[in-house]
């Protein structure tokens, strides 16, 4: 007589089961079960996790759908242990092939040895990341601001085509391993849930990216299991307790581990199986259950991938070519003139309500005059409109122009949001055939416009209304000061109300409490989070201070490098533009107008008042390797390396702990020399530098040159 199965014995049974089930149904599409039989293997399981609650596990199938977050509390904000960068985009097969040569000049590659690719669709969804230990699903993060995602473990929980647990049947599960891929909707399926969402008395959803994008950021997982997100892998960022040679390598391990796999990549020897690729998905793109908007090709050899590595904003090793945009035509109703963040004037097209690929367009930015010029608008034209790489709507051009008397409804048919009470705003050009012109002052402040190229710019920084809420905006977002739930109408708001009048006069609005409750639709509550928000904010590290500030040219990798090459604020407003130079991706110009910048009175006035609000930087710890050679040392390279490009040189002295500059200085410690080299020894020997042949360089550094 045959033993009966423990309780325990009999729940990791069917956890094992129901995931092999899981498996067949939602990634191979094989159901090998009918729905019935599954949902008594279910119940089943539930019903013994429920008498005895010491076998529920993390992935059991039951626990898919957990409980709601807390009313009023936000998505946990975690770093991702590896940045999730950008990917070049690529538009042209002319882009596609320089992309190639600065690999292959990296690299050095002789012309004969031909590189492999991976290449797969673009799919159009939200960004994810999955991170399993000993084989079990621990954390999923949103893409967030590529150094910070938000912990939606959770939301991610319940799409059923990502293993709670990795299947070992083939493969032993790593130690460690995170993987990341798209969240998406299948075009069928969003258009079944749309006509479910109507039925039920509920608005339809705009498209299929940002219902997914949505969908992974509500509160209630529950809810979020009623979308019909999949989850499509493309790639593998940590692994430990497994080794890949390629890409393809790791695909099929993620394949024996249950993953979904997209089945519609293929491996491409050479550049040209990259473009004939990119030429048959896009003739297929309509027969593709997903939106894609182009191809991603990326560097097979793993190897070949850590020797590229990155920059700032992006990996090196893979691009992104894009499809043709999709297009079609619409009235233009006004041409509005907006002032963005930092004082440009730019030309913004109002036209018809009309959808361009799943989305709805009612205007389109017009870059500058002598763009609008060249395209020969008039208002009431019938233009042709294009979403560039399938998400920025573009005028293209003059479908049919506008002819005869005005339609009589014309005045009453401009945008709302171009008027003030009843009257048109200034700026706006709006009457019938009337042709762009550029104005002469500032559609906000009125003050005269000054030309910088081919751009027009207001230079009432500290006055002009759109740049004070603009560049408040910006110094509160994600790797600035980070102040979360101050929106736009929150600014316009306060300054409105004489209670802002630069970004600084954030961390003085304690003091001013009565006069913001007071405010509409504020009250204690709104005050107290956002005040909370900015005592949060009140100690950024240098880093991030530099980027809120708004200064011209800089960015948050500029923001970084200046952060790690001077050791104090007051040093940095302090250095001369040779030294400013000697800062990795600071030229002439940008030398200049830092300088520029730290000397204007409304300039160092906006610092003055950061620290009067009681501000205080927090600078980094610059740790660096003790036992290497260029620890702490600045190194400038001249001539041609023969062992490795420049930019591969570059990083090896960098991940020493060294850094590089690009001219000679008192600062510089050692001058690398490369054949065809020698003009700056004379140089480095006045100045006592000392001077490394390319052997003896790799040889401290622990390489060799063969």
């Amino acid at each position: 007589m045959a033993r009966a199965q423990s309780p325990a014995a009999r729940a990791a049974e069917l956890r094992v089961e129901l995931a092999r089930h899981d498996h067949l149904y939602y990634v191979l599409a094989q159901p090998a079960i009918s729905d019935a039989e599954y949902d008594r293997l279910f119940r089943e399981l539930r019903d013994l996790e429920t008498a005895h609650p010491e076998l529920v596990a993390p992935e059991s199938p039951t626990q898919r759908v957990g409980a709601p977050l807390p009313e009023g509390q936000g998505f946990e904000k975690r770093r991702h242990e590896v940045p999730m960068l950008s990917i070049d985009s690529l538009f042209s097969v002319e882009e596609v092939r320089d992309f190639e040569a600065r690999i292959r000049r990296f690299l050095l590659l002789p012309d004969e040895e031909v590189l492999d690719w991976v290449v797969e669709p673009k799919f159009d969804g939200a960004s994810a990341s999955l991170t399993y230990v000993d084989g079990v699903l621990v954390r999923g993060l949103t893409r967030g601001d590529g150094e910070f995602g938000e912990d939606v473990t959770a939301n991610l929980r319940t799409l059923r085509n990502v293993p709670l647990r990795l299947h070992e049947g083939t493969r032993k599960a790593p130690r460690l391993l995170e993987v990341r891929g798209e969240v998406l909707i299948e075009r069928a399926a969003f258009r079944a849930f749309n006509e479910s969402r109507v039925a039920a008395g509920e608005s339809p959803l705009a498209n299929p990216r940002n219902a997914a994008a949505g969908a992974i950021r509500r509160s209630d997982p529950a809810e979020v299991a009623r979308y019909p997100l999949v989850f499509q892998p493309w790639a593998v960022v940590r692994v430990e307790g497994a080794e890949f040679a390629t890409y393809w390598d790791a695909r099929a391990a993620l394949d024996q581990w249950h993953f979904p796999v997209n089945r519609w990549a293929e491996r491409a020897h050479g550049l040209e199986e990259c473009l004939a690729y990119h030429a048959r998905l896009e003739l297929g793109r309509a027969d593709l259950p997903f939106d894609v908007d182009g191809v991603v090709a990326k560097l097979d050899r793993l190897d070949l991938r850590e020797r590229l590595g990155t920059t700032a904003r992006s990996t090196r090793w893979q691009y992104a070519h894009k499809f043709p945009a999709n297009e079609a035509t619409s009235t233009l109703r006004a041409i509005e003139l907006q002032v963005g963040a930092l004082g440009r004037i730019t030309p913004r097209a109002h036209v018809d309500p009309v959808e361009i690929g799943g989305v709805v367009v009612r205007h389109s930015t017009l870059h500058n005059a002598d763009h609008v010029s060249a395209l020969g608008l008039r208002i009431g034209d019938r233009v042709f409109l294009h979403r560039a790489g399938d998400v920025i709507p573009q005028v293209m051009g003059v479908a049919e122009a506008a002819a005869g008397e005005a339609p009589k409804d014309w005045a009453a048919s401009v945008p709302e949001s171009l008027r003030v009470a009843s009257a048109i705003r200034s700026g706006v050009i709006w009457e019938w055939r009337a042709p762009f012109a550029m104005a002469s002052t500032c559609p906000d402040c009125a003050t005269p416009l000054v030309q910088e190229g081919k751009f027009w710019r207001c230079p009432n920084v500290y006055g002009c209304r759109p740049q004070i809420v603009g560049r408040t905006l910006m110094g509160t977002r994600r790797g600035a000061l980070e102040i979360d739930g101050l929106g736009e109408k929150m600014v316009e708001q306060l300054h409105d109300a004489g209670l802002l009048r630069g970004l600084a006069d954030l961390f003085h609005l304690a003091a001013r409490r009565d006069e913001l409750v007071a405010l509409e639709r504020w009250g204690e509550k709104t005050v107290t989070n956002l005040l909370s928000e900015i005592e949060k904010a009140r100690r950024p590290t240098f880093e991030r201070f530099l980027t809120c500030l708004g200064i011209p040219d800089v960015g948050a990798a500029t923001a970084r490098s200046l952060a790690l090459h001077f050791a104090s604020l007051d040093e940095l407003r302090a250095a001369s533009e040779d030294e400013l130079q000697q800062v990795e991706g600071i030229g002439p110009e940008s030398a200049s107008s830092l300088r520029a910048w730290f000397a204007e009175p409304e300039n160092q006035a906006l610092l003055e008042r950061f620290f009067a609000g009681g501000v205080v930087l927090e600078y980094p710890r610059h740790e660096v390797a003790t036992d290497s050679p260029f620890s702490g040392k600045t190194v400038v390279f001249t001539g041609t390396l023969v062992a490795m490009g420049r930019a591969e040189a570059k990083k090896l002295v960098e991940s020493l702990g060294g850094k590089v500059a690009s001219s000679i200085s008192a600062k510089t410690d050692f001058l690398v020399t490369g054949d065809g080299g020698g003009s700056k020894r004379g140089k480095a020997a006045e100045l006592g530098i000392t001077v490394l042949e390319e052997t003896e360089f790799l040889a401290r550094a622990g390489r060799t040159s063969g």
